[in-house]
């Protein structure tokens, strides 16, 4: 079961360290960051572009400390391959589906921007596979819901778009990074 960590506790982490990003965009960025860069080359205050704010207080540097904790967490679920790796999504009970559908679409804008952000990277020299995934996830970030569709059908399309996603961002992990333990993840 995938480990999803706390969209709150972010949330105030973010707002803490002075950062405008939303949880998921924010997450979203790191996940692709980490497929082409090491942790230790990505500083979480400024994934996302963001000029590092001045970081005073001792709240805003334990929210950045917070923030880098983030990074190592999911550098290192990425980096094993396993099922603990989650997206940084509200939690259903919280949040309607049609919030959480813009929170997802969120995640993967900031995806595609992390996974740019080496400046390296060529897909043509990439797998079928995950030309695929980053393409499906490029429209990942017009996902909606209209309010006249079918509640249940769409909450299972939502489930099953977060499960592609997290399969995918580990295949593209693997392919730009090296291979994970055999207990990695396929893609289906």
């Amino acid at each position: 079961m995938a480990h999803t960590p706390d969209f709150d506790h972010i949330a105030a982490a973010l707002k803490t360290a002075g950062l405008s990003a939303e949880p998921s965009r924010f997450q979203g960025a790191l996940c692709g960051a980490l497929c082409v860069r090491d942790a230790s080359q990505i500083d979480p205050v400024t994934v996302l572009a963001e000029e590092r704010p001045t970081l005073d207080s001792e709240a805003a540097q334990e929210a950045v400390a917070q923030l880098a904790a983030l990074r190592d967490t999911v550098a290192k679920a990425l980096a094993e391959g396993t099922s603990e790796f989650g997206l940084l999504l509200p939690d259903d009970e919280s949040v309607s589906l049609k919030q959480r559908t813009e929170a997802l679409a969120a995640w993967c804008d900031g995806f595609l921007f992390g996974l740019a952000s080496a400046g390296t990277l060529d897909l043509d020299k990439r797998s079928e596979e995950v030309r695929e995934a980053v393409s499906d996830i490029t429209h990942f970030t017009q996902a909606s819901v209209e309010h006249d569709d079918d509640t249940e059908v769409e909450e299972e399309a939502y489930s099953e778009l977060v499960e592609y996603l997290r399969v995918a961002v580990q295949l593209i992990h693997v392919e730009h990074r090296g291979k994970p333990s055999p207990a990695g993840a396929r893609m289906h």
